[in-house]
């Protein structure tokens, strides 16, 4: 599931806000201030507001006409084209690197660690085994092995959206932790030991153990509390290929490829449709203005958990000043969001005028700031899974993992053009699975024999 932080979402937090200051604002007139004052701020104020916000849209043609408004729209379009050009281009890189050093991890560490691709058995969500006597049977039990895995898929997602209506925040932070300790300990253990088998390094346990330990321990404090943004991502992207890594070697061949199909039209479902998980779990999350957990979200900005249990006044100053001081430019916003009028002469007011445009402009900057894309890290571990499963196959080919890569690329950019003309939370998974999968086999049964027969003829192109 991919989403961004639209202008839409910003729009109705700043009306929101700006609704409980009005209603502050009058309070605070009615009892403190003397009639006459509160009279003539609030004319100020009706004159501050009743201004345009572009000057163009004020000023109307000759006899009437409104050619002037015409052109504010037309100006407003251009605007807004520089913005989804802008922010979309931005986008596409926050979220290639990622994504592009998620596979690279996974394809280094097929191609180089043969623990991953060596068969030691099965995962018990897919009990049927392949290893059968006809290819019927294979494909009747990848088919079995797919229905159980998307069972497990869609009940777990189910109760996670059941846990979030009902605000068991405490159960799924502990859901959420354990599942890190695996990842960060365990599995990073059993990575880091198959790697130094691999090239043959020495290292004792005691020191094995602290490297561990602070790779876990920092990991733990950036994932579910706070930590820098680039060491958050780092860690977010590492979980997610060992993930991947784990998948790719216990999960069988056509189970993997049928399950890699299947998971992408439940994201479809999961996200599109009205009563989705997914997009429950979405617009619940909206509609409580919380942040969806870090442990499961990549996102290209800073997000931190601490809000969602209890609301952090300091994250919302800022914006609930600059919304104060782009209507009310007259009026200051202290520390503890109750407006504070000054009864100061006229002479005054074009001081507190250009500290509410300051205010503005900083409150805009920080808006800017928090637009950012986010991707599920279960949409880093399929697209791992299918690369990986690429370079682990019986050809093991590179130019069936490139192409492969490169499609999963392409399908991602193609996702963030649709999220730039829709503007609502859309899925990762079906266009860049199905342009891997095409990839895939294309490259595999065409590509991979016809360049294999011109090297063997020692033909170049």
């Amino acid at each position: 599931m991919i989403s961004s932080d639209g202008e839409d979402e910003l729009y109705s937090e700043r009306t929101a806000l700006i609704s409980a200051d009005a209603s502050t604002t009058s309070s605070y007139q009615d009892m403190d201030g003397p009639p006459g004052h509160s009279d003539s701020r609030t004319n100020r104020r009706r004159s501050g507001s009743s201004r345009p916000a572009n000057p163009a849209e004020g000023r109307e043609g000759p006899g009437g006409d409104p050619a002037s408004r015409d052109a504010g729209g037309e100006g407003e379009e251009e605007e807004e084209e520089e913005l989804i050009l802008k922010y979309g281009a931005k986008h596409v890189i926050m979220l290639f690197v990622p994504v592009t050093l998620c596979m690279a991890v996974v394809v280094v560490t097929i191609k180089s660690v043969s623990f991953y691709t060596r068969k030691d058995g099965q995962l018990i969500y897919t009990p049927f085994t392949e290893d059968t006597d006809t290819v019927g049977q294979r494909i009747l039990n990848s088919i079995l092995n797919t229905l159980i895995m998307i069972s497990v898929i869609v009940v777990m997602t189910i109760i996670l959206v059941f846990l979030y209506k009902y605000r068991c925040y405490k159960f799924i932070h502990g859901w959420l932790i354990l599942s890190s300790l695996l990842l960060l300990f365990l599995f990073s253990y059993i990575y880091l030991g198959e790697v130094f088998k691999t090239y043959n390094v020495a290292m004792d346990y005691p020191t094995l153990i602290l490297i561990i330990w602070n790779f876990g321990a920092v990991g733990m404090v950036c994932i579910h509390w706070k930590g820098p943004l680039q060491l958050q991502q780092a860690y977010l992207i590492m979980i997610s290929a060992l993930m991947a890594l784990v998948f790719i070697k216990y999960l069988p061949e056509w189970s993997a490829w049928v399950i890699l199909g299947a998971i992408s039209v439940y994201d479809l479902i999961a996200v599109l449709c009205p009563k989705g998980p997914l997009r429950m779990l979405v617009e619940t999350a909206q509609e409580r203005n919380e942040p969806i957990f870090p442990a499961l979200i990549y996102s290209s900005t800073m997000v931190w958990l601490v809000t969602m249990a209890k609301r952090d006044v300091g994250t919302e100053e800022p914006l609930n000043n600059a919304c104060t001081s782009e209507i009310y430019p007259d009026v200051e916003a202290d520390g503890n969001h109750h407006v504070a009028p000054e009864w100061d002469d006229i002479p005054e007011l074009p001081q507190a005028q250009i500290q509410g445009v300051h205010q503005s402009a900083s409150g805009a900057e920080e808006l800017e700031e928090e637009k950012g894309v986010k991707l599920g890290l279960g949409d880093f571990i399929f697209y791992s899974v299918l690369v990986g499963k690429a370079a682990a196959g019986a050809s093991g080919d590179w130019n069936t993992t490139l192409a492969c890569f490169i499609a999963i690329l392409i399908g991602l950019c193609l996702t963030l053009l649709l999220l730039a003309v829709f503007k609502k939370a859309l899925p990762a998974l079906p266009i860049s699975i199905t342009f891997g999968l095409v990839f895939y086999f294309s490259t595999d049964n065409l590509v991979r024999p016809f360049m294999d027969t011109l090297a063997f003829h020692q033909f170049y192109i």
